[in-house]
């Protein structure tokens, strides 16, 4: 016989929308651009500090302009090694846009982005060098 409480145990579906940070988002408690050096430096809330270049930032922008506006869409923008950022807007209390000197300024870079270019620096990296290789394009 069931008893009176059978059927109400925790949801083993919940968490599916996949909105908002969770406790596992490492949160930045600094980030400071070093423009001599065309560098990002964000520390997060994990300990993890991490140094990110202008132009790994620039080509892997979250902006519809890099990532295309559907799957398989991604360009691949060539000439970038010498570009810089210029300006870090902050974008309430999630984000940040960053402002690069070829004028490209409409990538809002979220926290969990952020961390996720650190994770996956060196993979994404070798993959833009691949791609601007398979394009016959230069990094400039």
């Amino acid at each position: 016989m069931a008893g009176p409480h059978g059927h109400e145990h925790g949801h083993s579906g919940h968490g599916h929308s996949g909105h908002g940070p969770t406790p596992a988002t490492p949160w930045p408690v600094e980030i400071r651009l070093k423009r001599s050096a065309r560098v990002l430096e964000v520390t997060f809330d994990d300990g993890n500090h991490v140094r990110l270049g202008a132009e790994y930032l620039r080509v892997e922008s979250p902006s519809a302009e890099v990532q295309g506006h559907g799957p398989g869409q991604k360009k691949v923008p060539a000439g970038k090694r010498k570009v810089a950022i210029v300006d870090v807007q902050p974008v309430g209390n999630y984000a940040v846009r960053l402002v690069f000197d070829d004028g490209h300024s409409t990538g809002i870079y979220g926290w969990g982005y952020l961390a996720e270019l650190a994770r996956e620096h060196d993979r994404r990296w070798e993959s833009y060098l691949d791609a601007l290789a398979a394009a016959g394009q230069t990094r400039g």
